[in-house]
């Protein structure tokens, strides 16, 4: 029996569904959390074989020895795996530490965490990607400026979402954020881009093949959610764009993907600018993880399928046999507290009750970037679902 060990296996709280899978696909499944086990929800304690607590998973030299001890009852690992941006570096070290070979290891973390060092295997792979200086004072960084305009898009070179992520307008705006950066941070400047953002969702084989694929648009940057406390839309696209599927292919054999659950996020241009004319695909970041939140739900309401068991079924198979079945549009609506709307909650669900999936608070860990009362709902057209953003955000 091969033996996989899932990091924080309870956060997000679907990703039990996956622990579900891989068991039933007949793996030994080792979870190392730092929830008690008593607190961890029924569905997830069923979905187990054995599950290590530690105080902290930032403790590397706790996890380890939790690993180390899974290895003492069980023999060796097979596998290690998060489905996690915020512990991907932390997972390919204990690939290092263990001997386990399936999957990135510490010198790929690089290439896949860090923005500026994604551009060249962008570029590899034919994908025009935007202009950058790595911030340094304020003279360098005028001088970048004086090339491409303001405004521009700072943001940590290795970060999650949106986080300190700004958009400045202005010397004056330059100023302020140099004088009040996080000092160990660093920080990527990019030209602005007029685009929406259109991502490639896949999991990819041991070859490097993709064996499901799909994509989401997002209308709204999650810099401006973020930011501005904006309402969240997003949604998960009927039929992936040829030349976003086009796109998300070449940057999995660029960036050397095996056997992995990937979110990469493309900009679509919505107007002509310097880098391309619109509805031009230009490179924005790879995340080698599923998208976020209940991405992979919806994924699944929009391709009548289950993600869940097809990524389980590529870990214990290379393959998998699950049929994607009727497509439609999946969409995603985060309502913000503390705003006022013209359609109640209540109102809401009740008149869209038979297309919504899933009406719920999201975790306060994810409510910056998704919002605090999520509502996502199938519909067949693309109009159906505008109606339905129209009246929820209103």
């Amino acid at each position: 029996m091969k033996n996989l060990v899932f990091i924080s296996p309870n956060f997000p709280d679907n990703y039990w569904m996956f622990c579900k899978e891989l068991r039933a696909n007949g793996l030994r499944v080792l979870g190392i959390g730092d929830c008690p086990w008593e607190d961890l929800a029924e569905e997830l304690r069923g979905s187990l074989d054995d599950y290590y607590k530690v105080s902290s998973l930032e403790n590397y030299e706790e996890v380890y020895r939790a690993v180390a001890f899974f290895i003492h009852r069980y023999g060796r690992i097979d596998w290690l795996e998060s489905n996690n941006e915020y512990w991907l570096e932390q997972d390919a070290q204990l690939r290092r530490d263990f001997h386990i070979t399936s999957g990135f290891q510490p010198e790929d973390m690089e290439r896949v965490k860090y923005k500026s060092r994604m551009k060249p295997f962008y570029q590899q792979a034919g994908i025009r990607t935007a202009r950058y200086h790595m911030v340094d004072d304020f003279e360098g960084c005028m001088g970048f400026i004086r090339e491409v305009g303001f405004p521009v898009i700072v943001k940590p070179d290795n970060g999650v979402g949106a986080s300190h992520t700004y958009k400045l307008k202005s010397e004056d705006d330059l100023r302020g954020f140099l004088s009040e950066k996080e000092d160990w941070i660093s920080y990527i400047m990019e030209e602005f881009v007029t685009a929406e953002v259109n991502s490639y969702d896949a999991i990819i084989n041991s070859a490097g093949e993709p064996i499901f694929e799909t994509g989401n648009v997002s209308p709204i940057s999650i810099m401006d959610i973020v930011n501005d406390g904006d309402n969240s839309i997003y949604y998960i696209v009927k039929d992936l764009a040829e030349d976003v599927r086009a796109a998300g292919r070449a940057a999995v054999k660029a960036f050397g993907v095996r056997s992995r659950f990937v979110h990469f996020e493309f900009f679509r241009l919505t107007c002509d600018q310097p880098m391309g004319r619109k509805g031009d695909v230009v490179a924005l970041e790879v995340n080698m993880r599923p998208c976020g939140g209940f991405s992979p739900d919806m994924m699944n309401y929009a391709n009548s399928t289950d993600v869940y068991k097809i990524w389980a079924d590529m870990i214990a198979f290379d393959a998998s046999t699950k049929p994607v079945g009727e497509r439609c549009f999946c969409g995603f609506c985060g309502r913000r507290d503390g705003k006022d709307f013209a359609v109640s909650d209540e109102e809401l669900a009740d008149r869209y009750r038979d297309q919504l999936r899933m009406v719920r608070r999201m975790p306060d860990a994810l409510a910056g970037a998704m919002g605090n009362r999520i509502f996502i709902g199938c519909f067949p057209t693309e109009e159906a679902m505008n109606a339905f953003y129209a009246e929820a955000v209103r």
